[in-house]
């Protein structure tokens, strides 16, 4: 007989824990160029956005009580929460389609993930919503879908799925790959509800709540969709085996490598036949799964794609690859609570993370080694310094802003940039502390939302000084850009940013005297 194991107990500790390190980490590191971006979102609100849909933003104005706390930790609040939640629906799906011990093991294998633990659990980006709703989804398809009939509880469910499905691609347009996965299962698995109207129902549902989105881009002149599209189209590129690969191992580091192994793992076995989750439930999580991976590995052939587009993806994969080693584990006298497989993928995950954390805030490491002589190239090859050095940037620009006030030097100044980072670390870091108004200006591929920023916080009049802010792990020389727009653009101050008693790169104040004209993009 197996001896039965009981899971509340693990699972609300490794909630707790996993919630414990997630919110010290959210606390303890600041802003990298994405998420300071998005805090834009909430800062100035729409129905949509250049780059994304609206949801990242609402999420930061929620669990940050609309700016009203404005630190790293809560505007990344709602990733830390979230991250609980996850594990507490992976848990329940894994229990839907197999037992509770498939739960445990997709609890773990969730947290073991990068894309989930640190991208989507600490970080406060799109896909934050995005995977909750995309979890809430696969909740609603497991129910839907169990058994043949065709019942008023899940015609319920399927009204519930329109919602989340509209709500998660209000967080991002790839969870349209939902809506295919529920296509495929009706196609292929139970085509009753073609005849059932809370099938179209729960499309215009979906649709409705999504209908804010594309009434934005019909009057931004599909700005969004034309701006994603083109991120992911491929005619004409010519075939690029360094991107796919570059796809390809990113997804592996993304989701954890022993993950990705389990995975493969899991898929030889389902190659060979193997029974260990229901047919249905097989079929629904590789629909909701493989379609979106195979998408973006087939255009990363042609263009450069990013590894966490397709991060949801990999949620249906973890649960079945949790499915397999509980079929395993039961064939055992004992379940075993935590197999050797998923500790070392618990531990890989907490070593980089511990080293990643310790690396941004000490720098121990000297990961830039060609440039130490040149004060305008120091950093560059760190990476690091993107989340580094921008609190010590205000605290040691502030000084020099306040004396050029009592001196008169600079006349109702403004901070420009050229482009949506620096702009938005710039933004809050330091203009929105020294109560300083921020633009970027440039092409709108550049400056993306402060194209609407500008407008609404007014045009800079003529004559108008402005602060032009460079680093050197980033650095770009204001006077090819706004010579012609100044009538002065004065030498810089240069300030050193230390990490652990240590130079790590240099910051450049540059004066830019009596404004002229901005460039038309801005305008």
């Amino acid at each position: 007989m197996r001896t039965p194991v009981k899971f509340t107990r693990p699972l609300l500790w490794l909630i707790f824990l996993s919630l414990l390190v997630r919110g010290f980490v959210a606390a303890t590191i600041e802003f990298n160029n994405d998420e300071v971006y998005y805090w834009t979102y909430a800062l100035y609100p729409d129905w949509s956005h250049f780059d994304h849909p609206p949801m990242v933003g609402w999420f930061i104005q929620l669990f940050s009580l609309n700016l009203s706390f404005h630190s790293e930790f809560f505007i990344r609040l709602s990733s830390v929460v979230m991250g609980a939640v996850n594990t507490w629906l992976i848990f329940l799906i894994g229990k839907k389609i197999k037992n509770e011990l498939t739960g445990w093991y997709a609890a773990l294998l969730y947290n073991a993930s990068v894309y989930c633990f640190v991208i989507t659990g600490i970080f406060i980006l799109p896909d934050t919503p995005q995977v909750f709703f995309w979890l809430l989804g696969l909740f609603c398809m497991a129910e839907i879908f169990t058994g043949n009939e065709v019942s008023s509880r899940k015609t319920k469910f399927f009204l519930l799925f329109g919602i989340v499905a509209g709500l998660a691609m209000i967080s991002k347009y790839t969870s349209a790959f939902l809506w295919l996965a529920i296509w495929a299962m009706v196609i292929f698995d139970n085509r009753k509800w073609l005849k059932v109207p809370s099938f179209y129902l729960a499309h215009l549902l979906s649709l409705l709540i999504f209908s804010p989105v594309l009434l934005w881009n019909i009057g931004n002149n599909f700005i969004s969709f034309t701006y994603q599209s083109e991120r992911v189209g491929f005619f004409g590129k010519g075939l690029r085996l360094d991107y796919f690969f570059t796809e390809l191992f990113g997804e592996i580091l993304y989701n954890n490598p022993v993950n990705f192994i389990l995975i493969l793992l899991m898929l030889v076995a389902l190659i060979r036949k193997k029974k260990f989750v229901q047919a249905t439930y097989q079929k629904l999580l590789l629909f909701s799964s493989l379609p979106l991976i195979g998408t973006f590995l087939f255009l990363a052939l042609f263009r450069s794609t990013l590894p966490h587009w397709t991060g949801p993806a990999y949620l249906s994969l973890m649960l079945l690859a949790a499915a397999f080693f509980a079929e395993n584990s039961s064939k055992k006298q004992k379940s075993i609570l935590f197999p050797k497989e998923i500790i070392i993928s618990l531990l890989l995950l907490g070593t980089a993370l511990t080293a990643s954390w310790t690396e941004i805030n000490y720098g121990w490491i000297n990961l830039d080694t060609r440039h130490t002589g040149n004060p305008q190239k120091m950093g560059e090859d760190d990476l690091t310094l993107d989340m580094y050095g921008w609190k010590q940037l205000k605290e040691k620009v502030e000084p020099i802003i306040n004396q050029d006030k009592l001196n008169g030097k600079m006349h109702k100044p403004v901070i420009i940039s050229y482009r949506w980072f620096p702009a938005a670390n710039l933004d809050y870091y330091v203009a929105q502390p020294l109560g300083i108004k921020l633009y970027a200006v440039g092409t709108l591929e550049r400056i993306h939302k402060y194209y609407w920023i500008n407008h609404l916080r007014g045009i800079p009049a003529a004559g108008t000084d402005a602060y032009f802010i460079t680093l050197s792990h980033d650095f770009k020389d204001p006077l090819p850009l706004y010579g012609d727009c100044f009538d002065t653009i004065l030498p810089p101050d240069t300030l050193t940013i230390t990490r652990c008693g240590k130079s790590a790169m240099n910051a450049f104040v540059y004066r830019m005297k009596k404004l002229k004209s901005l460039p038309s993009a801005i305008e």
